[in-house]
């Protein structure tokens, strides 16, 4: 089968390789997938440039922590999923449900914890959950660490997300696409910002019902405010960290909240 590896020390692409090697065999409690599709985050991107918790790499990984595929094998024990089940690994092994916890181990595709760019990889029982039959694998391997983080900020704050409330969403990167589709599949009014007009209309189709150019309109977190019809967003997905805060607080309504989910700007003086 053939993997990548992510050389340690690695400060770009140029230290992934592809390498050949015999496929993994599930141990007991573990499960063999055939991986079918592994979809990009960010955090993936900031560990190839050695930029994530901790600097480089120490030691050489197996990258990213989203994917998708089958079930190839079971090791001894194994109960929950036979060959042929169509899985998806979760972005921390030992935490499926229930608040965090100090077990939950490091999220897949870091120091740690092997990721899932190969054509084979076994993982803990405990750590892959089935997937809905609607979704390709395609669609299935967007969901371990976008699409949870954006569930969890919607749905597991003070309170879930109710229709009619009011959704604000930084930019059209993978988590703020997300957040936009399930927050319009509630029932949310979705105000979606961006410095690209041709970014904002692929909002609009995909549910926007408001739409800022954050380029022409520095104020933007006044602008939302306005938009929601409301006094305020009940929810600001807050992706962008210390360089759009500031409008993020502008735009949340009284009672509402802000989700403070990325550091992709670097600007300012206090990092949240």
């Amino acid at each position: 089968m053939r993997k990548y590896v992510l050389e340690s020390g690695a400060s770009s692409l140029d230290h992934l390789k592809a390498v050949d090697c015999e496929a993994p065999t599930p141990g007991p409690g573990e499960v063999l997938i055939r991986v079918r599709a592994c979809s990009l985050n960010y955090r993936d991107q900031l560990i190839v440039q050695g930029k994530y918790f901790g600097g480089t790499l120490a030691q050489p990984i197996t990258p990213l922590s989203d994917g998708a595929g089958e079930v190839a094998g079971v090791g001894e024990g194994v109960t929950r999923f036979k060959e042929g089940d169509r899985v998806a690994g979760i972005f921390f092994q030992k935490w499926r449900a229930g608040p965090a916890n100090p077990e939950q181990g490091p999220a897949l595709g870091a120091v740690g914890a092997k990721g899932m760019l190969a054509e084979y990889v076994t993982l803990p029982e405990e750590g892959v959950v089935k997937i809905a039959r609607h979704l390709s694998f395609e669609e299935a391997s967007t969901l371990p660490c976008a699409g949870v983080t954006v569930w969890n900020a919607l749905m597991c704050g003070r309170r879930p997300l109710r229709a009619g409330d009011c959704v604000l969403v930084l930019g059209t990167g993978g988590v703020s696409t997300l957040a936009l589709q399930i927050a319009h599949a509630a029932g949310a009014h979705v105000i979606a910002t961006s410095s690209s007009d041709e970014k904002l209309e692929r909002a609009r189709a995909l549910g926007a019902a408001s739409l800022i150019n954050y380029r022409k309109t520095p104020n933007w977190g006044a602008e939302a405010a306005k938009a929601s019809n409301k006094g305020g967003a009940d929810c600001v997905v807050e992706v962008g960290g210390a360089g759009t805060l500031a409008q993020s607080m502008q735009a949340v309504g009284y009672n509402g909240e802000i989700a403070l989910i990325g550091v992709l700007t670097r600007e300012g003086d206090t990092h949240p």
